[in-house]
């Protein structure tokens, strides 16, 4: 008597989905909002660019095996507006292997949402694609009409921004520890959804106006049937040629680029955009008949540095907010060259080269055994990593810093929501109600990027054939 068994199927990885779901995005972004692909094309001939006129700079992004990464490296950013949407929303990017990391706090910039960031937290992973999704909360509490507030709750309540398939596969995923290939390329498909842009507005135009008189933000939010993908970035190796070319090809840039000043050592995250592209909707009304304009969706280029201490980035918020709080860009941009001047001046007191980073603990970095090191094992003359730096057996480069800047989100979302509106929520901050709502603690960035710091150090120190030490810094 025979017997037959079926095998189990073999599940997708994470990486694997996550990387058809960000050519998914790309794709359906690039034909939702055209000047889109634009911008791709200008980036992707600025980065060749770079690595062409500088060999050292692609010798170490080889190094940290980031190269190939920069081409599909993408950050999108939603709004969501009930509590229920960020639970589900953590469980979707749990199937392509993406965490919350870090807790930013906007309010305290004038826009009433608090926000993480979900990416992978693997440097494997994060080398194999990158993508990461800033995704804000409405904070319904801070609307201080308490009609509109109540209004604004009821109409979220109603909709639903996730297919019944998107799910089914998501349980399916926690169930199984796993999707197959079919059920991954069906979740992609089915996940897309929730990010589509759609022009017919859920409320009526006179909501639309109220809701828009209380924030823009808070009208994006409520007013459609689910939080539209309202950018989708791209990695440029200079921002600032980026910045500069933009008009070449029809693009009006913000007037200043957000986070630090240029630098020879580029630190944290540099970030620019076109202004919001104004989108006809049709409201409620008479079953559509009733037509304006939206403005949500732009286009967005980042610039990425390496990964700051706390003590790097206390330093850093100090710098930023002691120039920020003397220099006001106007709307026409017209104190521009002023602000990035004095911006430069000020952050000359943050070292510029990367050993006075790395001595003086401000940032970040992933340690290796050289070939001359490990050649030299189990012989080396002293266990100390600068001694061994110093030899030649031990080498350093620059961890990326993979998150957000809560002041910089709020500077480009503030140049595409009208800068007219600064509301000032300061004190408000709700870190508590944010995780409850996720049903998850977020990651810690700072301890992230220890970890992996740590880690290099004693895989590098085991291959010459030393046990793991503390790093010596330099105060």
């Amino acid at each position: 008597m025979s017997r037959s068994f079926s095998m189990p199927q073999a599940f997708v990885s994470p990486d694997r989905i996550r990387s058809l779901f960000t050519e998914a995005m790309s794709q359906m972004y690039r034909a939702e909002v055209p000047q889109y692909g634009t911008l791709i094309e200008l980036v992707a001939d600025v980065n060749a660019g770079c690595l062409e006129k500088d060999p050292d700079l692609r010798d170490r992004l080889a190094r940290a095996g980031e190269l190939e990464r920069i081409d599909v490296e993408r950050h999108g950013a939603i709004r969501l507006g009930t509590a229920d949407e960020l639970f589900t929303i953590r469980r979707l990017f749990a199937v392509m292997g993406m965490q919350p990391v870090g807790y930013y706090d906007l309010s305290v910039a004038g826009v009433p949402v608090h926000s993480t960031s979900f990416r992978p937290i693997d440097e494997s992973a994060l080398n194999v694609n990158p993508f990461r999704v800033f995704t804000s909360l409405l904070r319904l509490e801070l609307i201080e009409d308490e009609g509109l507030r109540g209004e604004a709750e009821a109409i979220l309540a109603k909709r639903r921004i996730y297919t019944p398939r998107t799910v089914t596969l998501i349980e399916r995923h926690e169930q199984n520890g796993g999707l197959t290939d079919a059920e991954a390329t069906e979740f992609v498909a089915e996940a897309l959804e929730t990010f589509r842009w759609h022009g017919e507005a859920t409320v009526t135009a006179e909501t639309y106006k109220r809701l828009h008189d209380a924030h823009r933000l808070i009208a994006d939010v409520v007013s459609f049937k689910g939080p539209h993908i309202n950018h989708l970035t791209p990695r440029t190796l200079d921002i600032d040629a980026v910045q500069a070319r933009m008009p070449e090809r029809g693009i009006t840039p913000k007037a200043v680029i957000e986070g630090p000043p240029r630098r020879r050592c580029d630190i944290l995250l540099r970030q620019t955009s076109f202004k919001a592209l104004e989108e006809t909707i049709a409201f409620s009304d008479n079953d559509g008949a009733i037509q304006g304009t939206h403005t949500a969706r732009f286009g967005e280029i980042e610039q990425r540095g390496v990964a700051l201490t706390a003590k790097g980035r206390t330093l850093y918020d100090q710098l930023l907010a002691s120039v920020r709080g003397e220099v006001q860009v106007g709307a026409g941009g017209t104190k521009a060259g002023a602000y990035d001047d004095e911006l430069a001046a000020r952050f000359k007191a943050l070292p510029d080269s990367w050993d006075e980073l790395r001595r003086a603990d401000l940032a970040f970095f992933r340690y290796a055994a050289t070939p001359a090191g490990i050649a030299a094992a189990g012989s080396t003359p002293s266990g100390d990593p600068e001694a061994l730096i110093a030899s030649g057996y031990l080498t350093f480069t620059p961890i990326v810093y993979e998150d957000f800047l809560p002041v910089s989100a709020a500077g480009i979302f503030q140049s595409n929501l009208g800068t007219d509106q600064q509301q000032n929520y300061a004190t408000r901050s709700n870190r508590d109600a944010f995780e409850a709502a996720l049903g998850a603690a977020v990651q810690d960035e700072l301890a992230l990027y220890a970890e992996r710091q740590a880690a290099s150090l004693d895989s590098a120190l085991e291959a010459l054939g030393l046990v793991g030490l503390p790093l010596k810094t330099v105060a």
